[in-house]
């Protein structure tokens, strides 16, 4: 019997001080998105307070993905600090855009110009 595959994979990697780069690879459903949210939480509390989120590799997010980005906005803007979406898979970045997270929450092409938004100070849109 082959092994399961895991349902979401997520890595957190130090990007530069106070940044977190975390990459999520997999859906981020209602079951998923749990271990998303307090993974961000931790980074938060270990003093990263700008969150990178490269979701190229997210073929699918629900309500509950949604939620887990937004509690993450929530908190690095209380940390002083911010989100930002690098690479978001096309059909996540519609539902972003469908339901006015991107209007929240940033998104970029690619880890360096997320970087570059954090030393201008323009984490928010």
């Amino acid at each position: 019997m082959p092994a399961e595959e895991a349902p979401v994979s997520i890595d957190a990697s130090a990007c530069g001080e106070g940044i977190a780069l975390v990459t999520v690879a997999g859906e981020l459903d209602v079951e998923t998105a749990p271990e998303l949210h307090t993974r961000l939480a931790d980074e938060i509390r270990g003093g990263r307070r700008h969150l990178l989120l490269d979701l190229s590799a997210v073929p699918f997010m629900d309500s509950s993905g949604i939620n887990a980005l937004l509690k993450a906005h929530d908190a690095a803007g209380r940390a002083g600090g911010g989100v930002c979406l690098v690479s978001p898979a096309r059909v996540v970045q519609r539902i972003l855009d469908l339901t006015g997270v991107s209007l929240a929450i940033p998104s970029v092409d690619d880890v360096r110009t997320a970087l570059v938004r954090i030393d201008e100070g323009t984490t928010r849109p």
